[in-house]
């Protein structure tokens, strides 16, 4: 399903994508999409956009309200299409994919980090140094802190995951000894 939902949200990624570079308007493009996906990422939100007996008219009235001055013409525009096309509930998806291409124009790499515990700055500073030296990239670090580590810290950048958390070195241990978790 997951990969269902990039698929179907990749067109108008690229659509909006492309409109952004044309008016020269990524970063407003940006947080359009970036309300927008959250709006529809809160449960209340998606529950009445999702629900069958509920008519477009009023989910696109419901996401131009809460979205008030926020976005532009072309951005209800966009709320308008994706509602009858029955594919709002794919826009944290689309903005994701956004961002995605956004980034690699730029030469830019979303990091996320999770670690047992919260992050001290100087931490996070050092981290993001070390990153870009070797990634080679200018790097977006996004903390999150996640206690089932037990400690040290899972890096997800791209495809790419460097698990050095207790939890993780737990874990190949006991796949080593044979032992099921």
């Amino acid at each position: 399903m997951a990969s269902d939902a990039v698929t179907i949200a990749r067109p108008y990624a690229e659509a909006v994508y492309q409109r952004a570079q044309e008016s020269s308007r990524l970063d407003t493009w940006g947080e359009m999409l970036a309300f927008l996906a959250a709006v529809v990422a809160d449960d209340a939100a998606r529950d009445f956009l999702s629900n069958p007996s509920v008519e477009q008219p009023r989910k696109v009235e419901f996401l131009l309200q809460v979205a008030g001055d926020r976005l532009d013409e072309e951005g209800r525009n966009l709320v308008k299409l994706l509602v009858s096309n029955g594919r709002v509930l794919l826009l944290p998806e689309i903005e994701r994919l956004f961002q995605l291409m956004r980034n690699e124009q730029t030469g830019q790499l979303e990091v996320e980090v999770a670690s047992a515990y919260v992050l001290e700055p100087e931490v996070e500073q050092k981290l993001v140094e070390t990153l870009e030296r070797k990634l080679g990239r200018k790097v977006n670090l996004h903390t999150k802190q996640d206690e089932s580590l037990i400690g040290g810290v899972r890096i997800r950048a791209g495809d790419m995951v460097i698990d050095g958390s207790v939890a993780g070195q737990l874990s190949r241990l006991a796949n080593e000894l044979g032992i099921q978790g």
